[in-house]
């Protein structure tokens, strides 16, 4: 059973979800994530069993909708007044986030859990939406940029392919190399 798609429900629906996820963040907290069982969540979320099961179809679903959650970008890109200078810190952010042991779990989990591919879809917006910002922002300031497409094929896939299979050597200069890279060969 995969999860409804729902982004931001609201009413009883977003009390639920709110409810189910802080209860997951908590119990991972304090009893570890392999004690997890959906009767565990439930209990502690005020609800029972069968709505997760309703909603999530099981814990697998559920752990990979909450780390869909906590992936979402809190705020904008900062601006700090050039493109590439915008795009480096954000390329420098989005790697130590994700490459951190809890980014990689929640990255580990949202695939896991993804039957549809819909919430590795809705990741990877995230940070489409993050590098739209960012060359819009160069583009109102007169500044030559690239298409978003390639800054994902050129920055965040290499960075997301490293975290994954081959998670050596991944710091700010790593970012910074594939950044120099996109916007050389752009200028």
């Amino acid at each position: 059973m995969s999860p409804r798609p729902m982004a931001r429900p609201g009413g009883r629906s977003a009390r639920v979800q709110e409810a189910v996820h802080t209860a997951v963040r908590e119990l991972e907290s304090e009893v570890g994530r392999d004690a997890l069982t959906v009767p565990l969540v439930a209990a502690r979320a005020g609800v029972t069993p069968s709505t997760i099961y309703r909603r999530w179809g099981d814990l697998r679903e559920l752990l990979s909708d909450v780390a869909v959650e906590r992936l979402r970008p809190e705020a904008p890109p900062e601006n700090h007044g050039g493109l590439a200078c915008d795009l480096t810190v954000w390329a420098e952010h989005f790697l130590d986030e994700m490459a951190s042991p809890s980014g990689r779990a929640y990255i580990r989990d949202a695939l896991l859990g993804d039957p549809d591919g819909s919430n590795a879809g809705q990741c990877s917006a995230y940070a489409a939406d993050q590098v739209e910002v960012i060359l819009a922002r160069a583009a109102a300031r007169g500044e030559r940029a690239p298409e978003a497409e390639t800054v994902i094929d050129h920055v965040v896939a290499p960075m997301m392919y490293r975290i994954l299979f081959r998670p050596g050597g991944l710091d700010a200069a790593y970012a910074r190399h594939l950044v120099s890279g996109v916007l050389d060969t752009t200028g």
